[in-house]
C-alpha cells in the first residue's frame, strides 16, 4: 500500500512536470507588438485561452467582442461564450473605468484570468487587438490548428494612444479596388490600431460613388477606355463618345457595409467627394458642370494641368454638388467629409462670363478668392448637416473657411499656417506620408512615383513640428499616409507599398514620443513578419536589401565600396567576380576597395539564405576611368554631382534622380571635353542617360564624338541620332557611338536634346561617359 502512494505520487509529479515542460516561457524577445505599448511589464507565468474560456462583459459592451471570438471559431473551431457573472478562473472580464481616457485601457494578464479595463468601446477594442497579437500567428489563419496552443504571458499594460487621427488613404479612382480588398484593409488597420479609413472616391479617372439622383455619374464616369497596356502619363486622351470598360464603382448597398464593418472594428471612414478639379469624371457625365459645356471623356490616365474644373459661376454647380452630399453624408457617419480643393488651375474661371460675373458681384479680387468662396459655400452647406470639412492644403490660399480641417500634404507649412490661424490639421506630407513613393532601389522595386519614402524616413516622421506654439501643438490631430493609386493596378500590388511602412506609422501616432527607437522596432518588426505571411499579406522586404554606395579612393586609388541594409544589425554577405554568393560567403564588415572592373553580389542572410533582393552591380573601369572632363556648359545648379568627375567615376545612378550620380543640364545643349592623360585605343563611346518624362527629363536626340591630338583641332569620328518617342516610364540607357578604331588622349562629346513643341525646356540627365 506505501509503495502504491509513493507509485501514484510519482505519477502525480511525472504528468505535473509533463504539463509544466508544455508551457512556454516567454521572455521580452517573444513579444511582437506593433505599436509598443505605453507601458509594459512583463511577469512570470502564462494564460491559456481554451474551449471553456468565457468572456465576462456587460449586455452593452457584448459586440466589442464579437471579431475576436470569430477569430476563434476560424482558427480553432471554439465558439467561446460571453456570461456576465465570472466563473472560478479562465476568463476575460471587462471593466468600465471613466478615469481612462476615450481610447486608453490597461489590461493585466494573470494565468487564471484576463481584465481589461477602458472608458469606452474603443480602448476595449485596442486591448483585445493587442492580446490577438500575443497569440500565436495561426489565430490569423481561416482553418483549424492545435488548439491547445493558445498560450499568452502574462504581463500587464497601460496604454492610450498618442494622437488622435491614425489614418490611410486609398485612391480607389485611379484604379477600382472591389469591396472585398477594402474590407482586408480595415481589419489589417484594427490590427495596429489605425482607426481612419479616408476613400479618395473621386477624381478625373473615376466617380466610384453611387449617386440615384444623378446615375450618369456612374454609369459614365466610373469607366474608361482601357489603356492599361500604357504607362499612366502616355496615355492618350479619350473620345467623349467611345464607351468605357475599364472601371467600377461601389453602390449605396456596398458602402453601408463597407462602413459597418469598419465601425465593428473601430475604423470610420470618412469620403472624399473632390472639388472644384480633380472631377472629369463628373464633368464627361454632365458636361453642365464645366465652364465651357464641352463634352469630355473620361480620362484612362495622367492630366496636367487640371483645367477641367467645375464652374463656380453657374448656380447649378452647387445645386449638383448639394445634392450629391446629400446622399453620401447618411451612408457615412463621419463627421468629416473631405472635399478635396487641390491642384485647380483655373484658367477656365478667369475667361469664363459666369465666373467673372459672379467675381464681380461677390467683391473678388482673383480667382484664389473665388476657389476660397467656392469652399466657404461648401463649408456652410456641410456645417448645416452637422459635419466637418476637410481639405487638402490648397484651401489656404484665397482665404479658409472658417471651421474647416487642412490636411497638409504640400510639405508641413500648411498644416503650420493652419494650426496658428486655430484650426485643426492632419499632418500627410508627401515625404514621408506617401506610400505610391519607391521604399527602395528604384532600379528593382515595382514601378512607383519618382521619390522615395523609406521604412525608416516614415518611423522618423513626427505629426508635431518644434516650432509650433503649445496651442498650435494642441490643433494636430495627427497623421496619415496616402496611397496615390496610378501606378498601383492589383490588390498585391497596393499591399506590397502599404506593408510595412504602415507599422512604422501606426508606431509613430500611438506610441508617439514615447516610441522605442529604431532599433527596437525593426528587431519586433522581424518578428512580426509571420503574422502578416498568415494573413496573406504581400509586404516588401526592401528593409532587406543591400545598396551598394562607392567613392573614388584618393590613397589607393580604385573606388571603396560600403554594403548596407535599412535592417539594423543585419548580416550582409559578399562575393566578387566568379565567386558564389552563399551562406559561406564573404561577411561585409567594412568598405573596400576594388581597382578593376568587377561584379559584385550580396544579399542579408538568414537561417542560410538570401531574405531579400540579391544585388549583382558590375563596376566597369573603362579608359576613361578618372580622367579628367570639363564641362563647357554648367549643369542645373540641383544636379551638378562632383562635376565633370562624376562622369567618369565607374559608379552608375539609379532612376532616382537625386542620388548623386546624376549631371543634369536644363534647356542647353551638352559639350563635354575628355583628357584620358594619355594616347589610349578606343572604338566605342557610350554614354549613359535618364528619361523621365513625367519630370521634364528627356532623352538626348543627337550625339557627336569628335578626337584631337592637340586639344585644339578635333575631328569627328562617330555620331548618333535617337528618335523622340513618348514615354511615361522612367528609363535609364546606355547609348553607344560607334567610333571604329581610334587613338586619341582628347576627345569631345556634343549632345543635343529634342525639346518638345509644348516644352520650353526639358532636361538633359548623363551618369557616366565610358571609353572602350
Amino acid at each position: 500500500m506505501k509503495n502504491l502512494k509513493i507509485l501514484i505520487g510519482l505519477l502525480v509529479l511525472f504528468f505535473l512536470s509533463c504539463d509544466d515542460q508544455e508551457k512556454p516561457i516567454f521572455t521580452a524577445d517573444d513579444l511582437a507588438l506593433i505599436p509598443q505599448p505605453q507601458k509594459l511589464t512583463l511577469n512570470p507565468g502564462n494564460f491559456q485561452f481554451t474551449e471553456a474560456t468565457v468572456f465576462v462583459i456587460s449586455d452593452s459592451l457584448q459586440s466589442v467582442t464579437t471579431v475576436f471570438r470569430d477569430q476563434f471559431n476560424s482558427s480553432a473551431g471554439w465558439d467561446l461564450q460571453v456570461q456576465q457573472q465570472a466563473p472560478a478562473d479562465n476568463y476575460v472580464q471587462f471593466t468600465i473605468d471613466k478615469n481612462l481616457k476615450p481610447e486608453a485601457y490597461s489590461l493585466t494578464v494573470t494565468s487564471e484570468f484576463i481584465d481589461i479595463k477602458a472608458a469606452s468601446a474603443a480602448g476595449f477594442r485596442y486591448a483585445l487587438e493587442t492580446l490577438r497579437q500575443l497569440l500565436p500567428v495561426h489565430i490569423e489563419k481561416k482553418q483549424v490548428g492545435e488548439k491547445d496552443s493558445f498560450y499568452i504571458p502574462n504581463l500587464a499594460i497601460e496604454d492610450a494612444p498618442g494622437f488622435k487621427w491614425r489614418g490611410l488613404m486609398l485612391d480607389v479612382s485611379r484604379h477600382f479596388f472591389e469591396k472585398d480588398y477594402i474590407l482586408k484593409t480595415i481589419d489589417r488597420l484594427a490590427l495596429l490600431k489605425m482607426n481612419t479609413l479616408h476613400l479618395h472616391l473621386v477624381d478625373d479617372q473615376g466617380w466610384r460613388i453611387e449617386i440615384k439622383k444623378y446615375p450618369k455619374l456612374t454609369e459614365v464616369g466610373a469607366f474608361r477606355v482601357n489603356q492599361e497596356d500604357k504607362h499612366w502619363n502616355a496615355r492618350s486622351e479619350n473620345n467623349p463618345d467611345e464607351n468605357g470598360t475599364y472601371g467600377g464603382f461601389y453602390t449605396q448597398e456596398d458602402i453601408k457595409e463597407i462602413v459597418a464593418y469598419a465601425t465593428q472594428r473601430g475604423l470610420t471612414v470618412v469620403p472624399e467627394i473632390e472639388m472644384p478639379a480633380h472631377v472629369m469624371s463628373a464633368i464627361a457625365s454632365y458636361p453642365f458642370l464645366s465652364c465651357t459645356q464641352q463634352p469630355i471623356g473620361v480620362p484612362s490616365g495622367g492630366v496636367w494641368p487640371i483645367t477641367e474644373i467645375y464652374c463656380p459661376g453657374k448656380e447649378t454647380t452647387f445645386k449638383f454638388l448639394q445634392e450629391v452630399l446629400s446622399e453620401v453624408m447618411p451612408l457615412f457617419p463621419s463627421k468629416y467629409i473631405h472635399v478635396g480643393g487641390d491642384e485647380a488651375t483655373k484658367t477656365n474661371w478667369e475667361t469664363c462670363p459666369d465666373c467673372q460675373r459672379r467675381m464681380k458681384e461677390e467683391h473678388l479680387e482673383d480667382t484664389d478668392e473665388l476657389q476660397s468662396y467656392f469652399m466657404k459655400r461648401m463649408e456652410q452647406f456641410l456645417e448645416a448637416n452637422d459635419k466637418v470639412l476637410i481639405g487638402w492644403d490648397e484651401i489656404l490660399e484665397g482665404g479658409l473657411p472658417p471651421s474647416a480641417t487642412v490636411m497638409s500634404w504640400r510639405g508641413t507649412k500648411g498644416g503650420w499656417e493652419a494650426s496658428k490661424a486655430g484650426h485643426d490639421v492632419i499632418m500627410t506630407p508627401e515625404n514621408p506620408m506617401y506610400f505610391n513613393f519607391y521604399q527602395g532601389n528604384p532600379d528593382v522595386e515595382p514601378l512607383a512615383f519618382d521619390a522615395m519614402n523609406t521604412l525608416e524616413q516614415v518611423y522618423d516622421f513626427s505629426p508635431v513640428i518644434d516650432s509650433m506654439s503649445v496651442s498650435q501643438k494642441n490643433h494636430v490631430l495627427g497623421a496619415q499616409a496616402n496611397l496615390w493609386s496610378e501606378y498601383i493596378t492589383t490588390q498585391d500590388d497596393s499591399e506590397y507599398m502599404i506593408f510595412p511602412r504602415i507599422t512604422a506609422l501606426t508606431e509613430v501616432l500611438w506610441s508617439a514620443n514615447s516610441k522605442p527607437g529604431w532599433e527596437d522596432y525593426t528587431s519586433r518588426l522581424q518578428r512580426f513578419l509571420p503574422r502578416l505571411d498568415a494573413l496573406g499579406i504581400n509586404y516588401s522586404r526592401s528593409i532587406y536589401n543591400v545598396e551598394a554606395t562607392a567613392e573614388r579612393d584618393t590613397v589607393f586609388g580604385g573606388i571603396r565600396l560600403a554594403l548596407a541594409s535599412e535592417m539594423p544589425q543585419a548580416s550582409v554577405l559578399y562575393a566578387l567576380d566568379n565567386e558564389e554568393l552563399n551562406a559561406n560567403a564573404k561577411v561585409y564588415n567594412e568598405p573596400f576597395t576594388i581597382d578593376s572592373t568587377t561584379t559584385l553580389t550580396a544579399a542579408v542572410f538568414e537561417n542560410g539564405a538570401p531574405t531579400g533582393r540579391v544585388l549583382s552591380k558590375t563596376f566597369n573601369f573603362h579608359k576613361a576611368a578618372g580622367s579628367t572632363v570639363t564641362l563647357v556648359e554648367q549643369p542645373h545648379r540641383n544636379y551638378r554631382g562632383a562635376g565633370g568627375a562624376t562622369l567618369v567615376n565607374v559608379l552608375r545612378g539609379s532612376k532616382n534622380f537625386h542620388d548623386g550620380q546624376w549631371l543634369g543640364w536644363l534647356a542647353t545643349p551638352v559639350t563635354l571635353l575628355i583628357d584620358l592623360n594619355e594616347v589610349k585605343e578606343f572604338s566605342k563611346v557610350r554614354i549613359g542617360a535618364l528619361e523621365n518624362q513625367g519630370a521634364g527629363i528627356y532623352f538626348p536626340s543627337d550625339f557627336k564624338v569628335s578626337v584631337s591630338k592637340d586639344s585644339i583641332n578635333y575631328v569627328t569620328v562617330g555620331q548618333l541620332e535617337h528618335v523622340f518617342k513618348a514615354n511615361g516610364a522612367s528609363t535609364l540607357k546606355t547609348f553607344t557611338v560607334d567610333t571604329k578604331m581610334q587613338k586619341a588622349q582628347f576627345i569631345k562629346v556634343e549632345i543635343t536634346t529634342y525639346i518638345p513643341e509644348n516644352k520650353r525646356g526639358v532636361f538633359t540627365f548623363l551618369d557616366e561617359l565610358v571609353i572602350e
